[in-house]
């Protein structure tokens, strides 16, 4: 149906540094809405000034005490149990390397996310009254930006193994704010470069109103373009919407020859819609990101036929990379099956702000913050909670290698580089990892 002419690959990745300004608090970028309502809930719902006026305030911690905030109900809560667990396995590694600052971690404080802002508030109100020294999440970049003054306003760490929006490279938040999984200003290069790698020369993009939905899509179009290709459309949507015909309908006006869908479970309904309007991954490049890596993303498009979805691929932050992590974390929690997604990303954040604690002898993460980005570069290498420990304890610096990869924070306490992966479905619908890719803006791209 559609024509494909191969184009040059995508261009230097140092390029991805002028989207730091998406969705940074400043100037919004510039996006079409095929919806004309806003989401009820897209991002940060509340300013600082709101945040103080709620009164909250975390208890000084005694010793040195996790918390999370993660989906336990909700459209995200299949990526609840795997950073759990991840963070759980952490906990049980740092205990039996010693603990931290000489005490065992114990349980975690643990919060549901939900799906909206006010439940992901009083789990953050809840937790920090009881004296955490950190709290890991939340899974989606809109929760954390609901949460983030609250947590890092009181004194306290706030690590995500998932948030992915570039809004968090520049946010003010006191360098109590980090993350161990890529910014989208790494991922979308990536995901650009599959799409015309493949031989697709004129995209269509159409991505949650959110900072997540519209930092990855501009990404991804930034990219795109700097590669030659045309982009057809750049639109979001609202991702509460009833139906999606309209985003159905845009794609299909677009006479593009491939479509990417920067999306969570929406993601399906607008699948079906496409592929009831005759566009179909047999006839044109589909592609989704990290919100649609689903291994039975086939079955919810199509229950009796999944191989709807052959060929059809996306990107990821890396999450099949660690062979000695996955099989350790199976072992701890063998229910989680194939369900790892951020689990190796939340598990880093676990131990780089534990080792951020030791290297600086402290339960507070006002005293131990400068530490969190040393610990990840330019030391000696080290794999293990343990190992890196041990240098520390023998006054050597440190450069935590992670489970998830290298992480070589930047100042701002987020990774310099990334690996991502490019998933795929074959010809039955079944899910596959087709590539992991390193993503750094110091090197060209493949």
């Amino acid at each position: 149906m559609f024509r494909k002419t191969h184009l040059k690959a995508v261009a230097a990745l140092s390029a991805v540094a002028l989207l730091a300004a998406c969705g940074s608090g400043g100037d919004e970028p510039e996006d079409t809405t095929t919806e004309q309502t806003q989401p009820a809930d897209t991002g940060a719902t509340e300013t600082a000034e709101d945040t103080e006026a709620a009164g909250t305030e975390a208890a000084t911690p005694e010793s040195f005490t996790f918390g999370y905030i993660l989906p336990e109900t909700g459209a995200l809560a299949y990526l609840g149990p795997p950073q759990v667990k991840s963070l759980e396995l952490a906990i049980k590694d740092i205990n039996d390397a010693g603990g931290v600052l000489g005490s065992d971690v114990p349980a975690p404080v643990g919060g549901d996310e939900g799906d909206q802002a006010t439940i992901a508030q009083a789990s953050a109100d809840r937790i920090l009254g009881q004296g955490v020294s950190a709290i890991i999440g939340a899974a989606a970049s809109g929760r954390s930006l609901d949460i983030i003054d609250r947590i890092t306003g009181a004194g306290v760490m706030q690590c995500s193994g998932s948030n992915t929006a570039p809004t968090f490279t520049d946010y003010d938040d006191n360098g109590l704010y980090i993350r161990t999984a890529p910014s989208d200003a790494l991922q979308g290069p990536v995901l650009a470069n599959t799409i015309i790698n493949d031989g697709w020369t004129n995209v269509a993009i159409v991505a949650r109103a959110d900072d997540y939905g519209r930092g990855l899509a501009n990404a991804t179009a930034e990219a795109l373009e700097n590669a030659g290709a045309t982009v057809a459309i750049n639109e979001t949507y609202d991702p509460l919407a009833q139906q999606y015909d309209s985003v159905v309908q845009s794609v299909v006006s677009a006479n593009a020859d491939a479509v990417v869908i920067v999306a969570f479970e929406e993601g399906v309904q607008i699948m079906q819609g496409l592929i009831e309007a005759g566009l179909t991954p047999a006839d044109m490049g589909f592609y989704g990101a990290d919100g649609l890596r689903n291994p039975d993303l086939g079955k919810l498009v199509n229950e009796s036929d999944p191989s709807v979805l052959a060929g059809m691929k996306g990107t990821a932050p890396a999450s099949a990379a660690n062979e000695d992590f996955l099989a350790s974390l199976a072992k701890f929690a063998p229910e989680l099956g194939d369900n790892t997604q951020f689990a190796p990303q939340v598990y880093d954040c676990a131990v780089t702000i534990a080792l951020a604690a030791e290297a600086a002898g402290s339960a507070d993460a006002e005293e131990f913050k400068d530490a969190v980005v040393d610990v990840t570069k330019e030391g000696t290498e080290c794999t293990s909670y343990e190992e890196c420990k041990g240098l520390l304890e023998d006054g050597e610096d440190i450069d935590y290698q992670g489970v998830s990869g290298p992480l070589d924070f930047t100042d701002v306490g987020e990774p310099g580089r990334a690996s991502i992966e490019v998933y795929g479905f074959d010809d039955e619908g079944k899910f596959e990892t087709l590539d992991t890719v390193e993503s750094n803006p110091a090197a060209d791209s493949r």
